[in-house]
């Protein structure tokens, strides 16, 4: 069931198209729906690691030699898989009433690879989530990070052979990459709500060394910024759009600066009663102008019928075309339940 999202403006300026304009511009953010919705019964979510390797792996003398050629940063998957939780755990957790569940036991066994493994068994899943009271399971199903820093050394390394010279400053620059996948188990209906994988990079140097080391914290960083990325989703965005007024009028022109001068400082409430006047006191043109005016303000204080009816009366009583569009643009709006 889709959430009814409410106007949030987190930024409001206006400028003026050009000194001489007629017009100037505000600028908001328009609210847009989740990309993936939940529920409306879902209300604890519990959240796992799977990406630990079998014990076996752990001994392989191989398999670590695979990770250092990989350009893995050895021992860190673990602690930088966490982080990925974290990220989920800081976005949403208390978001609408929903609370996330850390298990006592947050790491289970899955490939240790880049390779997803099977969906868990239900019986498991079930398990997992009566323990915590939990309504789904969202399991970090593989967790991968590498780099191509042993491919930068083994680069400088042939260079220096085939063309001479000492030890360089430095071997450039290093990126280290985080992949992760996801899957949101439903246990009682026995159903995957979800399946996502998510891409994250940080790029380093240590400032000319020969070796770049990666920054503190910085696969961590990245790895909670996937967490946070995937959980995303699941919450409304928001996305820019510019609102044509009218900071100018025909023989009211210092009238119209003031109230603009309010707007630009964000001060709506302020210019609203200039507007007001202007719309009743004068002739056609100025009044259709501040019909428009008084329409943006409504909007941008959130109330988007009475901006619907502003705009209408622009057009239907003065015969401005910017608020026909105007109007119609917010009839849209009002259609998406935004």
């Amino acid at each position: 069931m889709k959430t009814k999202v409410k106007t949030i403006v987190i930024s409001i300026f206006v400028c003026a198209l050009a000194s001489c304009s007629k017009y100037g511009n505000v600028m908001l953010n328009y609210p847009a729906p989740p990309l993936k919705v939940l529920p409306p019964d879902i209300h604890y979510m519990a959240v796992i690691n799977r990406t630990m390797p079998p014990l076996e792996s752990k001994k392989n003398w191989g398999t670590l030699l695979g990770k250092i050629w990989e350009g893995k940063i050895l021992g860190s998957d673990k602690l930088a898989s966490d982080d990925a939780i974290k990220g989920v755990f800081d976005k949403i957790n208390g978001w609408r009433g929903l609370s996330i569940v850390i298990p006592s036991q947050t790491r289970y066994v899955g490939t240790g690879t880049n390779q997803t493994p099977e969906p868990m068994g239900w019986d498991l899943v079930k398990q997992i989530c009566d323990s915590n009271r939990a309504d789904v399971l969202l399991v970090l199903e593989m967790f991968d990070q590498r780099s191509n820093l042993v491919g930068n050394v083994i680069n400088t390394g042939i260079n220096m052979l085939e063309h001479g010279g000492g030890m360089p400053s430095g071997i450039g620059m290093v990126r280290v990459n985080v992949t992760c996948f996801w899957r949101l188990y439903d246990p009682f209906q026995k159903r995957i709500i979800d399946e996502y994988e998510t891409s994250n990079f940080v790029d380093f140097n240590n400032g000319g060394g020969v070796v770049p080391m990666p920054p503190p914290n910085g696969l961590q960083q990245v790895a909670r910024a996937a967490g946070v990325e995937y959980i995303q989703r699941f919450l409304p965005s928001f996305y820019r759009v510019s609102r044509t007024m009218y900071k100018r009028g025909r023989g009211k022109r210092q009238q119209f600066l003031a109230a603009f001068r309010h707007s630009e400082v964000a001060d709506w409430q302020g210019a609203l009663p200039i507007w007001q006047q202007l719309a009743q006191n004068c002739r056609r043109v100025n009044a259709g102008r501040a019909c428009l005016d008084i329409a943006v303000a409504y909007e941008v204080l959130g109330d988007i019928n009475e901006a619907m009816k502003w705009a209408s009366k622009g057009y239907e009583d003065y015969r401005n075309k910017i608020c026909r569009d105007y109007r119609n643009t917010l009839a849209y709006r009002l259609k998406l339940g935004y």
